[in-house]
């Protein structure tokens, strides 16, 4: 009986009875009495009987029903139809019935009669691995104590037989059945079987009926069904029917795209092979070809017809496509989207409404009416941000493009997001929620943010060079100097101001590193000018490997510190920036042979002094998140150069002849007491979206390191050493580390380090995850490069190549973590064979 079964009962069975009727047959055949009542009229309920129970009990199924001893009700009445929708919704019961069981004067009493569901205690699964069984039992949720409705039992085994169907075992059967449970009340215990069958496969995928486009064509317009090709490996051939039907509409979007907007699916089918493989079956109808005509624009005031025209770019006589001019109307979805909407969106007018009519279809031509509703431009009344509890507010608002009593502006919002994601304080997904008003033609914009650490740590050791290697380093990105003294502000540090203290150190028996950085990226507080300054010693000590000892008495020591000033540039535009630095070096020698020069030119005692002023000029538009950009670029233009004390200070540096070993090294003292040379360098990458979370990152970059004197000969600093992870070992003698994935660390340049580099990069980025606590992407990439020690060894097209794959994890806490599995195709200088498969681990360095 189902759940209305009720209705039945109580104009039938039960008070089938007129006011003047005098018997009835009650439930109870022992009962001969006749119950009488007036339909319609209200009573008094005195009570409540259940029967047919087995584990509930009678209280249990009062309350379900809502009904109360005294309350009024009629019969038939909403109360009672109520109290029986209850039980049913409970879904405990299979059957409830209600009858009239006894009336006294204007009381009466009531009696319902239930059928319990059985609960289930146990579920077999077979035909399946373990882990699969389980998966099942969380999906379809068969817990002990669930109620076993018929419901279940279908809507458990059409899950079941989708499961795998989906998966492209289109044969599956499942059988599932029910055994009563004997060691309880009314309970159940249930098996499933699952037969999958063999996994089907899409041997072919047959068209007819088209003519303009080719089957190849149509069976690249199906992006989820595929069928049987041999070494694809990335996009299997299963039928899923779901897939399929997006397909089918995928086919008809193509042959739109491409002027035939009437066409259509005539039919489709699965056919069946021999072999156990399908083939699909497609007739399709292409129509006529169509192309645009006129297309005209109405109501414009803002834009001429021309500047429209121009943004729309779309001609007279080109092929209809349907797509293209929606995209170029309304957009594409991407930030960088160049349509009509946009353009009034920039300019203000965010009421505007663009709609594009076909308003006239003769023969194959298509005219066009583009129908614009300008309205008022609208105004910024309120801009604020959400989600900022670490981040002071003014960090936040002074990169804003936003400001209230400005025009709206779509792009400066986009410019907005990318500002916030480059601070690297919050999670890449910034929100901005426009709320417009149309009675006063203004829009309130409110930016949601989610904060991720703005503290790193560094906390390694090891054993290496004979001694164990011990490194501290703490980097705090979000740091707030002006609270240093505030001990409220310590939680557990002082942060919010958008300032950069970085301290680290490394030491073990053989050397040890101490350095110290702080940059502030709003000088005053009032404009875009960076201040950042750092320090740094260092000290290297002889490790004699026969006896194991160091001696502190041979060392080299390097003592440093760099200033530097940067400004945010308004021309050519605003993502340009120009930075100067000023930065001084000293390298002491005590009793330490030290290369400089020739591989013949050792230098012991002595201090070289590397004075240096550098200069870039560089343009970031790369977006929005500082680890996983989608678009825009990064180029840099940079050059450092010392004083050239040799042109100006009228010594000779022609070696003279016969020189002690003790002369020899007084005179090596003098001639790089003061280090000269000038550096190039020109870096570029590209980050171009290709799809959702698939990003391909372009690079190139190169440097150039010269001399003034040719007596003097090239620095023993500053050198280019190219190969491996491109992370920096500790050397802090000015090298640049390049990175070359698939060979060996710094072994692709000489010994010395190189003159001259070059590089070329493509690596596809795909991303699993950008959540605050963790982003993750995989990465596949093409690299080449190479190092010259002169320009006369220079080629450019002599590279060494490489190729792999690997993943970079991002967590706050401890910066960028990654692997690379590197295959290198050319052997390293000075060998035969190829350099092969390399492993490289990435620890806070990003290619």
């Amino acid at each position: 009986m189902n759940k209305y079964s009720y209705l039945l009962v109580y104009f039938i069975a039960v008070f089938s009875v007129s006011t003047q009727a005098q018997n009835t047959i009650p439930k109870d055949s022992t009962t001969t009495n006749i119950i009488s009542y007036e339909k319609g009229k209200e009573y008094i309920l005195g009570g409540i009987t259940i029967t047919g129970l087995q584990k509930f009990s009678e209280q249990t199924v009062r309350v379900y029903t809502g009904l109360a001893q005294g309350q009024p009700v009629k019969l038939p009445g909403d109360k009672l139809t109520s109290a029986i929708k209850k039980l049913y919704e409970s879904k405990q019961f299979s059957e409830v019935d209600v009858y009239l069981s006894k009336r006294d004067g204007e009381t009466v009493y009531l009696q319902f009669d239930v059928t319990e569901l059985p609960q289930l205690t146990d579920v077999t699964i077979s035909g399946v691995k373990k882990s699969q069984v389980k998966e099942i039992k969380k999906e379809t949720e068969l817990k002990k104590g669930v109620m076993v409705t018929d419901n279940l039992i279908v809507t458990t085994r059409n899950y079941i037989q989708k499961k795998y169907t989906d998966k492209g075992f289109l044969k599956t059967k499942v059988s599932l059945d029910t055994k009563k449970d004997t060691s309880d009340v009314n309970t159940v215990s249930m098996s499933i079987f699952i037969d999958r069958g063999e996994r089907i496969k899409i041997k072919e995928i047959n068209f007819t009926g088209n003519e303009a486009m080719s089957d190849a064509t149509l069976r690249g317009a199906m992006k989820n069904t595929k069928r049987k090709v041999f070494g694809r490996f990335w996009k299997t051939s299963k039928y899923i029917l779901n897939d399929y039907k997006e397909d089918l509409n995928s086919i008809l979007e193509k042959y739109s795209e491409n002027g035939y907007r009437d066409a259509r699916i005539l039919s489709d089918k699965v056919v069946w092979n021999d072999d156990n493989t399908i083939n699909l079956e497609i007739k399709v109808e292409e129509g006529r070809q169509y192309r645009f005509d006129e297309i005209l624009f109405i109501g414009n005031k803002r834009y001429t017809d021309e500047q429209l025209s121009n943004m729309l770019r779309i001609e007279k006589g080109d092929i209809y496509n349907g797509k293209v001019l929606k995209e170029r109307i309304s957009g594409d979805g991407t930030p960088s989207s160049q349509d009509i909407q946009t353009l009034y969106h920039n300019n203000g007018y965010l009421f505007s409404q663009i709609n594009a009519v076909e308003t006239k279809v003769e023969n194959d031509s298509i005219t066009v009416e583009v129908r614009i509703r300008e309205d008022d431009p609208a105004t910024i009344k309120k801009v604020s941000v959400a989600g900022n509890d670490k981040t002071n507010d003014h960090v936040i608002y002074r990169e804003l493009r936003v400001k209230p009593g400005d025009l709206f502006s779509r792009e400066n919002i986009i410019r907005s997001i990318r500002e916030i994601g480059q601070l690297g304080f919050f999670d890449a997904n910034v929100t901005p929620d426009v709320k417009p008003n149309y009675q006063d033609k203004t829009a309130d914009i409110e930016f949601s943010v989610v904060e991720k650490g703005g503290s790193q740590i560094e906390l390694q050791g090891g054993y290496g060079g004979g001694s164990f290697i011990g490194t501290l380093g703490l980097s705090f990105n979000n740091f707030s100097i002006r609270n240093l003294f505030n001990k409220e502000a310590y939680k557990p540090l002082p942060m919010g101001d958008g300032q950069s203290l970085s301290l680290r150190l490394q030491a073990s028996r053989t050397f040890n590193t101490y350095s110290f950085s702080f940059s502030e990226p709003w000088l005053g507080g009032k404009t875009p000018q960076s201040l950042s300054f750092s320090v740094y010693l260092s000290n290297q000590y002889r490790f004699d490997f026969t006896t194991n000892e160091v001696n502190k008495n041979e060392s080299l020591g390097i003592i440093g510190a760099t200033i530097g000033l940067g400004k945010r540039l308004k021309w050519p535009d605003d993502y340009f920036t120009l930075a100067q630095s000023i930065s001084f070096q000293r390298i002491e020698l005590q009793n330490y042979g030290y290369r400089v020069g020739s591989s013949n030119d050792i230098l012991s005692e002595g201090d070289l002094n590397n004075l240096a002023y550098t200069v870039s000029f560089s343009r970031n538009s790369a977006g929005p998140s500082l680890i996983f950009p989608t678009y825009g670029s990064e180029f840099t233009l940079r050059a450092k150069a010392t004083f050239p004390y040799s042109l100006v200070n009228g010594k000779d540096y022609t070696e003279p002849d016969n020189l002690t070993p003790d002369e020899r090294q007084d005179y090596l003292a003098e001639k790089y007491k003061w280090l000269e040379y000038y550096k190039i360098a020109a870096k570029g990458k590209w980050y171009t979206s290709l799809a959702n979370k698939l990003v391909l990152m372009s690079n190139f970059e190169m440097g150039y390191l010269g001399k003034y004197n040719d007596k003097l000969g090239l620095t023993p600093v500053e050198r280019y050493f190219v190969g491996g992870d491109g992370i920096a070992q500790g050397q802090l003698d000015g090298r640049e580390i390049v990175g070359l994935r698939g060979y060996e660390n710094n072994r692709i340049s000489s010994i010395d380090g190189g003159a001259i580099y070059n590089k070329f990069q493509l690596e596809l980025r795909y991303s699993i995850t950008d959540k605050p606590s963790a982003s993750i992407y995989t990465l596949g990439f093409l690299e080449a490069g190479n190092s010259y020690d002169n320009f006369s060894d220079f080629n450019p097209f002599k590279l060494k190549r490489s190729a792999g794959l690997g993943v970079r994890i991002f967590m706050p806490a401890f910066g960028l973590l990654g692997i690379d599995f590197a295959h290198g195709f050319d052997p390293l200088p000075g060998f035969t064979e190829k350099s092969g498969w390399q492993t490289h681990f990435i620890i806070g360095r990003q290619f």
